[in-house]
């Protein structure tokens, strides 16, 4: 880091680019401003903040919060560090999807703990001081930690024993008191989670005669009342992974996805708030079988299709350009919605191969259909449930994340250097009108950015890591002299005007 300051120091006294007062004037060019989706058919929509610049959420999703089965006796997860925000600002991110529970959020029927919710703000603060915009994820994997396989479940041959997972509290858990065994521990499997999930799509009928699917949609709008004038909130994401498997769940999937809206939008009205983006999901099979997007349903401006591009990342293969062309082509179905990928990632070891490019393909298409995304995962504990299966069969235990853990301790040994510098690369923070390439080469450092439809004198920010690359040779046409500003957590950005409607920009090492 001390190299980075003394590079930067010399880059903003020795490159000729002109002092800091030509920006500094335009207000914060790190403030978090309000964010919208603009749909577009032709190109693939995008997100726009309330200065109509086009930003990509590039980030990382945080599981901090999530109330876990615990399997064994490791905790299940680990806290957000002090430092973390910094780190992640020092990637270049500039967005976290935050994992909450509705077991946590929502105990019992009506009563919202507004204890957790205080943490939840005070996480979505502490991150917007970096920088950080946050996504409010309300996550579940099968169903709900409340289905776990009972003591001396006699499972039937070929199935073996559930694990249990993350979401729905116990009182809107209706399992019909079925086997909770799994095919080949495939969790979605148990019929206990399947029943779970027809009653969730059904609306049946809970506490206080209200269906549980309505409970959940007004849970939403608690939480986006409180948030409800909150620039550091990019949006919601109404529901992780849903698990819709035929044409009846899909109905019921994309009732609680007009339902939550509804929810949403009457809350931020009620706090004269303003409207955030709302992301939904297709099936959580979607990226292993590409079972396709939700059917049609009423959603309104600033939506935001969010599957979840793990193409190779599961079975060590490639990522190809055609997953990101089939989210667009269905994003399309939606107005031309832009898309979010809300988790991506594979084996971290991957990076470290120099013979597997996974990660900086990943990020390549990224630019490239530019769509925003955000890495499974920060940092993962031992305990949870993804590591159970590894633990039952015998096998040494490999958490996922930016930080290597030991899973005989659960100690965390140390940051992840090579996945790390794979991920740590150039981001279009802010850029002006709309963006029609972006290439970042990294072997060579090089990056080059070019937009058009821009207001005259709106400001373009772009984080470069000159950590990696050392200092960099900018040459630019449309914009105002370039200034360099040292941003959250010291990280370095490119700052300036426009001077025309169509701009580029340049950066590359001088070596």
């Amino acid at each position: 880091m001390k190299r980075a300051a003394i590079l930067l120091t010399a880059l903003i006294f020795a490159s000729g680019c002109g002092s800091d007062d030509d920006v500094a004037t335009a207000g914060d060019p790190f403030e978090l401003l309000p964010l919208h989706s603009e749909p577009d058919l032709a190109q693939g929509g995008r997100i726009v903040d309330s200065l109509s610049r086009e930003v990509l959420l590039r980030g990382v999703n945080v599981n901090s919060f999530v109330e876990y089965w615990s399997g064994r006796e490791f905790p299940t997860t680990f806290p957000l560090a002090d430092s973390d925000p910094d780190l992640m600002a020092s990637i270049g991110w500039n967005n976290v999807r935050l994992l909450l529970s509705w077991s946590r959020v929502e105990p019992a029927p009506g009563d919202y703990d507004e204890n957790y919710l205080d943490e939840i703000e005070a996480t979505v603060k502490k991150l917007a001081e970096r920088g950080i915009y946050t996504i409010i994820d309300l996550h579940q994997d099968a169903w709900s930690a409340t289905l776990p396989a009972r003591e001396n479940e006699d499972c039937p041959e070929g199935t073996v024993p559930a694990l249990g997972w993350d979401g729905a509290p116990a009182w809107a858990t209706f399992d019909q008191d079925l086997p909770r065994c799994t095919v080949a521990g495939i969790r979605e499997t148990s019929g206990a989670v399947r029943q779970a999930w027809i009653s969730f799509w059904q609306n049946a009928t809970g506490p206080g005669g209200i269906g549980i699917r309505s409970r959940f949609a007004a849970m939403l709008g608690h939480i986006a009342e409180r948030f409800a004038s909150e620039p550091a909130i990019a949006g919601y994401d109404i529901i992780n992974e849903p698990n819709a498997f035929d044409s009846a769940d899909l109905q019921g999937m994309v009732e609680l996805y007009a339902e939550s809206i509804a929810e949403i939008r009457a809350a931020e009205e009620r706090a004269n708030g303003f409207s955030h983006l709302i992301l939904f999901e297709p099936s959580a099979i979607w990226s292993a079988v590409g079972q396709g997007p939700p059917p049609s349903f009423i959603h309104g401006p600033n939506v935001v299709y969010a599957p979840h591009i793990y193409t190779g990342g599961i079975n060590t293969g490639p990522i190809t350009a055609q997953a990101f062309q089939i989210a667009r082509d269905e994003a399309a179905l939606f107005g031309g919605a832009p898309i979010l990928s809300g988790e991506w990632g594979a084996d971290p070891r991957r990076a470290s191969d120099p013979e597997d490019p996974y990660f900086l393909d990943h990020q390549r298409l990224q630019d490239e259909f530019r769509v925003s995304a955000t890495l499974w995962t920060w940092r993962e504990s031992c305990g949870d449930p993804h590591k159970i299966a590894d633990f039952r069969a015998g096998r040494v235990a490999r958490v996922w994340g930016e930080f290597e853990v030991d899973c005989t301790t659960n100690d965390i040994v140390g940051q992840r250097s090579d996945l790390i510098g794979q991920l740590r690369r150039p981001l279009v923070r802010a850029a002006p009108g709309q963006i029609q390439q972006l290439v970042h080469n990294p072997a060579t450092g090089v990056f080059e950015v070019q937009a058009t439809e821009a207001e005259i004198g709106a400001t373009a920010v772009i984080f470069y890591p000159i950590i990696d690359y050392g200092r960099p040779i900018a040459s630019s046409v449309g914009l105002a002299p370039i200034q360099w500003r040292e941003g959250p957590a010291g990280a370095t950005y490119a700052v300036a005007k426009t001077s025309a409607a169509t701009w580029s920009i340049r950066l590359s090492p001088q070596d």
